[in-house]
């Protein structure tokens, strides 16, 4: 696992762009083979119910949509990490499907960006402040792999029920 994307694990050869189109769809097949209620209960103590995955997912595309563009319209930025779980201690009784809505837009827009932008664009560097510099594509690779992971948690809720 690359200390730069802790995600590397999870990409399975496919290409990242591909991964990145797919995401929102496989939610929404993955959340209606659950139903709402198991969407809303954590599968054991201590884990992020479904709905929680997808607001994680949601509030990550705009993290991720604010790092692409803050590396690209500035010289080598540092960009600000995250609490994941003290952003997760907000969602409460958020919806799945308004989380959904959300990131599937906001994946459809930043799609956009990096198909613009990629190759031409893909050595621009950021700077981690725990991970250490990194390239717009190291970052879209992030993301990629930040979906199989979160789709994986997600496949095996659907599975218990």
């Amino acid at each position: 696992m690359s200390a730069l994307n802790p995600y590397e694990s999870f990409l399975d050869g496919r290409p990242v762009e591909t991964i990145l189109h797919d995401t929102a769809n496989h939610i929404a097949f993955l959340l209606a083979k659950m139903g709402v209620e198991q969407v809303k209960e954590a599968p054991a103590p201590g884990k992020w119910s479904a709905a929680a995955i997808v607001s994680h997912l949601a509030d990550c595309e705009i993290v991720f949509g604010f790092r692409l563009r803050q590396t690209l319209a500035e010289d080598g930025p540092t960009i600000q990490p995250f609490d994941q779980d003290k952003w997760a201690a907000r969602y409460g009784d958020l919806p799945a499907s308004a989380a959904l809505e959300a990131f599937a837009a906001l994946r459809n827009w930043n799609l956009k960006l990096i198909q613009h932008t990629l190759p031409h664009e893909a050595e621009r560097t950021m700077t981690h402040p725990e991970r250490g510099t990194m390239t717009f594509r190291t970052v879209v690779e992030t993301m990629a792999g930040h979906d199989l992971n979160h789709l994986g948690q997600l496949r095996r809720i659907a599975e218990q029920g």
